[in-house]
Order: C-alpha cells, then sequence, then structure tokens
C-alpha cells in the first residue's frame, strides 16, 4: 500500500473516529499538543488503525507514536512487511 494511501485513511479516520476537523490535521501534528487527542483517544485510533489496516501494534510500539507522521510510519511498517 502507498503511503500517500496510509496518509489519506490516516486522516479520514482522526476525523470520523475523533471528530478533529480536517484542516487541522497535518503530517508533523503531535496527537496530544496540537490535535487535543487524549489518551483515550489515542487508544481509541490505535483501535481503529489495527482494525482498518488489518495490523498489530503492540504496545511497546504505541507509546512511541506521538505524531500522525509516525503513526503512518509504523502502518506501513507493518502493512508493507
Amino acid at each position: 500500500m502507498e503511503r500517500s494511501e496510509i496518509e489519506t485513511k490516516m486522516v479520514d479516520l482522526l476525523v470520523e473516529e475523533l471528530g478533529i476537523e480536517r484542516e487541522k490535521i497535518a503530517m508533523g501534528s503531535k496527537f496530544e499538543e496540537d490535535l487535543e487527542v487524549d489518551s483515550l483517544g489515542v487508544v481509541e485510533l490505535l483501535m481503529a488503525l489495527e482494525d482498518n489496516f488489518d495490523v498489530n501494534i503492540p504496545d511497546e510500539e504505541a507509546e512511541n507514536i506521538s505524531t500522525v507522521s509516525e503513526a503512518v510510519d509504523i502502518v506501513a511498517a507493518k502493512v508493507n512487511g
């Protein structure tokens, strides 16, 4: 799957699952600081990512995700093996 497809799906998930305004989302956006996503929101997003991309993101890796781009990187690595 192309990175651009993953980025598009990621933005869609942030809008649909967490109610974030599309224009506020950039690849460099930090979930907690820029997008005001609390820890529960991050957990919800991770579950949505796992469901939508059919991947498993272990807690150790999830703890290192702070930006939209980092989430895309992890999903891309999992999807593309």
